[in-house]
C-alpha cells in the first residue's frame, strides 16, 4: 500500500466546524475581526460563534469572551486575526483549550523576511504539536457554503449564500474573494472557497484532495503559482481521479527561466514543464484565462462527460459551423459524417441543406420552427454521437421560437440521457437556466462549446484509464560518484533496458582485442564522467573496419582528452557499430526538487534542446502511461514509419520508458539527471547507444 501524505480526518473541523471563535474580533462589520462575525450571523450560521476580544462585553450582539480558555463548549475552528505579534500567544492558548484547527489571517511572516518565517516556522511546529490544523498565516480564509460557514474577511460574502457544486481552491487571498463574485455574475455557485496564503500547514494539495472527497464537490478548481510538497499534490490529484472528480486548473508562471545545464533532460525540464506534464499525466484540464477557468468549470457540472469522441455539430450558419468544426478537430474530437442514409433524410427535410458533418439547416428554420428539433432528433438517433453541439443564434432570445426550442433541448436531453448536448448562441436569462438546469451547458461563443466538449471528453478518457500497480524495487548502489558512460550503459542493463556488447579499453592493445570480440565496424568513444558531449571535443570515432583503423582513433581520442584541461579521462569505449536501423530517441531522467524524479521523452540527436519537442512524466508510471507520452510529441508520425520505413517497435520503447522511470524512482536519492541519446527505436525493438548518468551530491 503506498504511503498516504495526507489525513483526511484532521480537516473535517477546519472546513465542516460546528463552532467558531473569532480571536481579534470587531464589533465593527467593516474591520477584518470583524466581518467573520458579521458575515456568520447575516447568513444564518447554524454552529456557535464565539466572539474573542478582552476589551469588550459583547461584539455584534454576541457575548465576548477575554481569551478563548474562557469559552466552555468545544472550539472546533479558531480565526487568528491579530497582528502577527500576538499570533504566537493566542494559538498557546488555542492549543492548550484543545482546538481542533485555526485560520490565521494576519500577515508579517514569511511573505516579508527571513525573521517572519522563522516566526512562521514556531507558530507551524506549535500547531503541529498540539494536532491542530493551520490554514495560512497570510491568508483570506475559507468560505463552506453548504453551513454557511464564512470564515474569511473578504467583503463579496454578504448575505443569500448558495452552495453550488464548484470548490475553488486559491492560493491567492484576493483571487478567492474575486471567484466568488465572478462565479456570482456566471450564475454559478460554489460549495467551498478555500485560501491557503503561506501554506505553513495545509496547503494546496490538502485543499484538492478534501475537495476531492466532498460529495457536495462535483469539480475542483485550482487558481495556483506552484506547491511545496509534491507527492501530496499527486496524492490529491490521484484521489480526484479515483473520485471522476474533474480538476481544471490555472498555473501561473508559463514562461521558463532556464538555465544552463549539464544535460538535455536537465536543461529542457523547466517548471512549467513539470508542471505541464503532471496536468496531462493525472487528467487535470489547465486553463490559460480567468474566463476558460470557470467556463469549463461550469461545464463539468450542468454537462456530462461524452461516451465517445464523435461530435455532430448542427447549425443555422455554414461558416459558424465549419469554424466549430475546425476548433473540434484541432482539440481531438472526431467530426465524422452523418451516415449516407441520415444525409438522404436531412436533404428531403432541406434539399439544400449541407447534411454531411456540420449539418447546416440554414435560414429555413425562419420558415419552420420544428426544423431544429427534428433535425436534432435526426442527427441524435443516426450517428452514435456522443456529443451535439447546435449553433442557432439568437433565437434562444426570439419570442417566436424560444419556448419551443427550450421545450425541444429538453425534451432531446431527457430522452437521450447518455448524449452530451451543448448550445451555442444567445438566450435569455431564464432560457440559459432553464438548459443548465437540464444538464445542457450554453456559449455564447461557438468555439468555447467545441472547447468544453472536448474538456469533458478528455475527462472521460483520463477517468477511463486503469490504474497501474508498480512495484519499485530498492536502490542500487553505484559504484561511483562520476559515472562514464561504460558505468552508465551497464546502469541501464541491470535495469532492463537493452544497451550493446561493449568494453573498456586503456591501450591501443585492448581497443583492438575489444574490436575484434565484438566484431568489426565498430565505434570508439572517450571514457570520462566530465566530457558529456564527446563529439564536441572529436571524442567519438564511427565505423572503425581493422586494426589499424582502431590503433588511429585510440590515439586521437586519447589526444583530445589530453587537451581537455581538468577532464578525467578513463581510457575508450568500445562497442559494435549499431547498423540496425530505425529511430534515434532520448529518454531521460531530471530530478525536480518538488516532485522528485521525472522522465521526458523525444527525438533524439542534437537538435532536441532547439527543437524542444519533448514530453515529460513523473516516475514511476506503467507502460500504458508510456504510450500515451510517446504520441505526445509533434514528430510521433517519424514513430510509425514514413516513406516507406518499417513503424518503430513502440511496445518496445514504451517498456524502456516504463522501466527508466521505475529505476528513478527507485533510486531518487541518489540519480540527479540521467540521459541516454540516442535510444534507437527499430521495428522489432530498441537499445540505448549512449548514456550519461550524474550522482546527485551527497
Amino acid at each position: 500500500m503506498p504511503t498516504s501524505w495526507i489525513d483526511l480526518d484532521s480537516l473535517q473541523k477546519l472546513f465542516r466546524p460546528r463552532s467558531i471563535a473569532i480571536l481579534g474580533a470587531s464589533s465593527s462589520p467593516a474591520k477584518i475581526g470583524g466581518r467573520p462575525v458579521a458575515a456568520l450571523l447575516r447568513n444564518g450560521y447554524q454552529g456557535a460563534v464565539y466572539p474573542i476580544n478582552p476589551k469588550a462585553d459583547t461584539v455584534q450582539g454576541l457575548p465576548a469572551f477575554g481569551s478563548i480558555l474562557e469559552v466552555s463548549g468545544e472550539v472546533d475552528l479558531a480565526i487568528c486575526s491579530v497582528p502577527d505579534a500576538m499570533v504566537k500567544s493566542v494559538l498557546t492558548d488555542c492549543a492548550q483549550k484543545g482546538v481542533k484547527s485555526v485560520i490565521v489571517f494576519s500577515s508579517g511572516f514569511a511573505e516579508v523576511s527571513e525573521r517572519g518565517a522563522e516566526a512562521q516556522r514556531e507558530i507551524a511546529g506549535l500547531a503541529a504539536a498540539a494536532g491542530m490544523r493551520m490554514m495560512g498565516p497570510n491568508c483570506m480564509g475559507m468560505v463552506n457554503f453548504a453551513d454557511k460557514a464564512v470564515a474569511s474577511f473578504h467583503p463579496a460574502f454578504g448575505e443569500d449564500l448558495v452552495a453550488g457544486r464548484i470548490g475553488l481552491v486559491s492560493q491567492s487571498g484576493a483571487f478567492g474573494g474575486l471567484s466568488y463574485v465572478l462565479a456570482r455574475e456566471r450564475r454559478q455557485s460554489l460549495s467551498y472557497m478555500l485560501t491557503t496564503g503561506n501554506e505553513a500547514d495545509v496547503d494546496i494539495g490538502d485543499c484538492t484532495a478534501f475537495l476531492a472527497d466532498d460529495p457536495n464537490t462535483g469539480v475542483i478548481l485550482l487558481y495556483m503559482e506552484g506547491c511545496r510538497d509534491g507527492a501530496k499534490f499527486i496524492e490529491a490529484l490521484e484521489i480526484a481521479r479515483a473520485n471522476n472528480k474533474p480538476v481544471v486548473a490555472v498555473k501561473l508562471g508559463r514562461t521558463e527561466a532556464g538555465a544552463a545545464a549539464a544535460s538535455h533532460t536537465a536543461a529542457l525540464a523547466g517548471e512549467d514543464a513539470i508542471y505541464a506534464a503532471i496536468f496531462r499525466q493525472y487528467g487535470v484540464y489547465r486553463a490559460a484565462s480567468i474566463e476558460e477557468f470557470f467556463d469549463i468549470g461550469r461545464a463539468c457540472v450542468v454537462g456530462q462527460l461524452p461516451r465517445n469522441d464523435r461530435v455532430a455539430m448542427v447549425t443555422v450558419s455554414g461558416g459558424v459551423g465549419v469554424l466549430m468544426a475546425d476548433d473540434a478537430h484541432s482539440r481531438e474530437l472526431d467530426v465524422a459524417p452523418m451516415p449516407e442514409a441520415a444525409q438522404a433524410r436531412m436533404r428531403e427535410m432541406v434539399p439544400f441543406a449541407g447534411p454531411r458533418n456540420p449539418i447546416d439547416v440554414t435560414g429555413q428554420i425562419l420558415n419552420d420552427s420544428s426544423l431544429l428539433a427534428r433535425t436534432l432528433a435526426l442527427v441524435t438517433e443516426a450517428g452514435d454521437y456522443g456529443s451535439i453541439i447546435a449553433f442557432q443564434g439568437s433565437l434562444g432570445r426570439n419570442p417566436d421560437f424560444l419556448d419551443e426550442s427550450r421545450e425541444g433541448w429538453l425534451e432531446r436531453s431527457a430522452k437521450y440521457a447518455d448524449t452530451l448536448f451543448s448550445v451555442a448562441g444567445f438566450g435569455a436569462d431564464h432560457y440559459v437556466a432553464a438548459l443548465e438546469d437540464g444538464g445542457i451547458p450554453m456559449f455564447e461563443e461557438p468555439t468555447y462549446a467545441t472547447r468544453a466538449v472536448a474538456a469533458l471528453r478528455a475527462f472521460a478518457r483520463a477517468f477511463a484509464r486503469p490504474s497501474e500497480t508498480l512495484a519499485v524495487g530498492a536502490p542500487i548502489t553505484f559504484e561511483s560518484e562520476r559515472l562514464d558512460e561504460a558505468q552508465s550503459l551497464a546502469i541501464l542493463r541491470g535495469a532492463g533496458i537493452a544497451t550493446p556488447a561493449l568494453g573498456s579499453a586503456n591501450s591501443a592493445d585492448e581497443a583492438v582485442a575489444i574490436a575484434e570480440r565484438c566484431g568489426y565496424p565498430v565505434v570508439a568513444k572517450i571514457l570520462s564522467p566530465d566530457i558529456l558531449h564527446k563529439s564536441d571535443i572529436g571524442g567519438v570515432k564511427l565505423g572503425l573496419r581493422d586494426a589499424g583503423e582502431v590503433r588511429a582513433a585510440f590515439a586521437s581520442i586519447m589526444a583530445a582528452g589530453e587537451r581537455c584541461a581538468g577532464a578525467q579521462v578513463r581510457g575508450c569505449l568500445i562497442a559494435p557499430m549499431y547498423a540496425g536501423g530505425g529511430v534515434e530517441t532520448i529518454l531521460g531522467v531530471q530530478r525536480d526538487p518538488i516532485f522528485g524524479p521525472v522522465v521526458m521523452f523525444g527525438l533524439g540527436g542534437v537538435f532536441v534542446e532547439a527543437l524542444r519537442d519533448v514530453t515529460f512524466r513523473v516516475a514511476p508510471f506503467g507502460i500504458g502511461e508510456a504510450h500515451a507520452m510517446i504520441r505526445e510529441i509533434n514528430a510521433f508520425p517519424v514513430l510509425t514509419g514514413l516513406r516507406g520505413q518499417a513503424p518503430a517497435d513502440l511496445d518496445a520503447l514504451a517498456d524502456a520508458l516504463s522501466r527508466l522511470s521505475i529505476f528513478a524512482k527507485a533510486n531518487e536519492a541518489q540519480l540527479e539527471s540521467l540521459d541516454v541519446n540516442p535510444y534507437v527505436v527499430s521495428d522489432q525493438g530498441g537499445i540505448a547507444l549512449d548514456a550519461a548518468l550524474i550522482v546527485a551530491p551527497k
